[in-house]
């Protein structure tokens, strides 16, 4: 399937890819001395308010039951949703179904060099853990699992290139691989109602350089006075906020600032969600629970 490209324009190259600042396992990056002007050339004249360019191919994967390559600027992940006809033990006979998601970064994510995947030679680290789960919870808000029925969707987010964002970016695309999978199973009649309460997206917004910017890329998340990752709805309606500052405290009308930025571009990301979904064949508003007259 073609790949649905939101900004046919925009340059094909990854965006703020300096990654002087990386960091080895197990160290913190040093913030660097980011002006305006070098944000501004490190997104090739991108403005700061702005989201990345995004691309976006549903079905890239052919066995799972929704999938998606989804591409930020120079972040890369891809998102399947695999439907199993059982529950966890602690749902078993409520007649309710679950989500569940699993994040992971591919060994040669990192531009720089392989790092050993989690899971093989070392375990799970709590930073995947905690993803998965923010992943999980996001994308929980977006279905009424009573409609489910007893059915567990797991999301599976590989992170195949990372250049920032790679959480907002693994809840959008597992939203649009949730769906396809809505889409699929609503098709062959193994889903016999709507259960999608509404879309849901994440971005990341930060205080850079001493102004507001969105969609933070690695260098600029690294530079960062303080960042944001905003999980909501189309509707507006906020799923969660993750959020801390390097040093010293921020005013909590900065934090609001930030909040309304990152909601204005979860409205862009939904629709790109929705188009690239309708591109596929995919009618969303079948798939989202109607409210009664």
């Amino acid at each position: 399937m073609a790949p649905f490209q939101a900004a046919a324009a925009a340059p094909q190259v990854c965006e703020c890819l300096d990654l002087s600042y990386g960091a080895k396992a197990g160290e913190m990056s040093p913030s660097p001395q980011a002006t305006r002007s070098s944000i501004l050339a490190a997104r090739a004249g991108r403005d700061l308010r702005t989201i990345r360019p995004v691309e976006v191919t549903p079905g890239f994967h052919r066995l799972a039951e929704g999938s998606v390559l989804y591409r930020a600027g120079g972040t890369v992940v891809l998102a399947t949703a695999s439907i199993e006809e059982s529950v966890p033990d602690f749902l078993l006979g409520k007649g309710k179904g679950w989500i569940t998601a699993d994040y992971q970064m591919h060994p040669r994510a990192n531009p720089k060099r392989r790092e050993n995947r989690d899971g093989r030679e070392r375990p799970l680290g709590g930073r995947a853990r905690e993803i998965q789960r923010l992943i999980g919870r996001s994308l929980r808000a977006a279905v009424d699992l009573d409609r489910l029925g007893e059915k567990s969707v797991h999301i599976d987010c590989d992170v195949l290139e990372a250049e920032g964002g790679t959480r907002p970016a693994s809840v959008t695309s597992g939203f649009i691989a949730l769906a396809l999978a809505c889409h699929k199973l609503t098709a062959s009649g193994r889903l016999k109602q709507a259960v999608l309460r509404d879309q849901v997206a994440a971005v990341s917004a930060g205080h850079v350089a001493g102004e507001y910017a969105l969609d933070l890329c690695y260098i600029e998340d690294s530079a960062a006075r303080v960042d944001l990752n905003v999980v909501a709805t189309a509707k507006g309606a906020i799923v969660e906020i993750q959020g801390t500052a390097e040093g010293e405290a921020v005013p909590r009308s900065d934090v609001d600032s930030m909040i309304d930025l990152a909601l204005e571009g979860i409205a862009e990301l939904c629709t790109i969600q929705r188009q690239a979904l309708e591109g596929a064949g995919v009618n969303l508003d079948g798939l989202l629970i109607q409210p009664k007259p």
